[in-house]
């Protein structure tokens, strides 16, 4: 019960994806010193002239998939995927959207 969402980040990048698995009135915050981007973006975005908002839009920058979890049980679950040789780490947190 501690993992809220799943998202797969294929084609729509991270910002299409993520917020398909939140409710109604709720955002995110991504950290983008919490992981690393794999080179190949990188090379991508510096030579088209591509900005970090679109790259984060149509690429899904290393991160294949984002489990939105309950407050305090993240760095026990980033354990336990790190426990079973996979890569994981808290990319950002969920925000709370201000009315329009």
């Amino acid at each position: 019960g501690r993992i809220k969402g799943m998202a797969h980040i294929t084609g729509g990048g991270i910002t299409e994806n993520l917020p398909r698995v939140l409710p109604e009135g709720l955002g995110f915050s991504l950290d983008r010193g919490s992981w690393a981007v794999p080179p190949l973006f990188n090379w991508l975005q510096r030579g088209g002239g591509v900005s970090d908002a679109e790259m984060l839009r149509a690429f899904n920058m290393g991160v294949g998939m984002v489990l939105v979890c309950e407050p305090g049980h993240c760095d026990a679950l980033v354990d336990s995927f790190r426990a079973a040789g996979e890569p994981a780490w808290v990319l950002g947190e969920v925000t709370s959207l201000e009315p329009a």
